[in-house]
């Protein structure tokens, strides 16, 4: 993808960027979110060639960038800076709107876990630190967190989520909390379930064994 200029270029990159496979997980952020340069305080510090990168997100773009190093920075910059304002943009009343129709729809994807019956997910981040972790999603339901089954999603930055999002978004909607399963799966040796006594019972032949070990290797006198 190619930095030139003219608007229909700019349209095209965020229509592009939020087309890409496994970006379903983005919202677009609203872009007089974006022009409000309160809601980016402190990001110029962390975004290289921060003004050109939001010219870009903002279809403002007017010089003709040639440099073709530079113009790969920017494009990096600028999916940096979106990814930062997104994750500021989704904790937001606006935001968290938007992307609960997502979570609805279930375009977020659905919990692996077999006794959770498909419970809709969540993008979440291990930290809001960028470049640290990609994105992880979270089940309401057991309450645990998963690598998405789409590889795709797993080049995504954590930090585009952050740590807040999906727990705000069940506190804002508590309609959309599921009941809890009590349900666990019961491991079973021809249709008869493991008593707890028998690990307890593996555990302690695995000592004994240990401590005969460490006494057969005490020297003789």
């Amino acid at each position: 993808m190619e930095v030139s200029s003219g608007s229909d270029y700019t349209r095209y990159w965020l229509e592009y960027f939020l087309s890409i496979q496994g970006h379903e997980l983005f919202c677009e952020v609203e872009e007089s979110y974006i022009l409000d340069r309160f809601n980016l305080t402190g990001l110029n510090t962390e975004v290289e060639h921060f003004h050109y990168a939001l010219q870009l997100i903002t279809d403002s773009l007017e010089e003709d960038i040639e440099d073709a190093n530079l113009r790969h920075e920017i494009e990096k910059s600028a999916v940096k800076l979106y990814g930062l304002i997104h994750a500021r943009y989704i904790i937001t009343n606006r935001g968290l709107a938007r992307m609960v129709e997502k979570f609805r729809r279930g375009d977020f994807g659905k919990c692996p876990r077999v006794l959770c019956q498909r419970q809709h997910v969540l993008p979440v981040g291990l930290t809001d630190v960028p470049f640290q972790k990609s994105v992880r999603l979270y089940c309401p339901r057991c309450e645990d967190i998963y690598f998405s089954s789409n590889k795709k999603h797993n080049c995504i930055d954590g930090a585009f989520f952050g740590t807040t999002f999906p727990h705000l978004l069940l506190q804002v909607y508590p309609q959309f909390i599921p009941i809890r399963t009590q349900e666990r799966y019961v491991p079973k040796i021809f249709g008869f379930k493991i008593h707890a006594i028998a690990e307890q019972h593996r555990k302690q032949d695995e000592v004994y064994k240990e401590n005969m070990k460490r006494i057969e290797a005490v020297p003789e006198e």
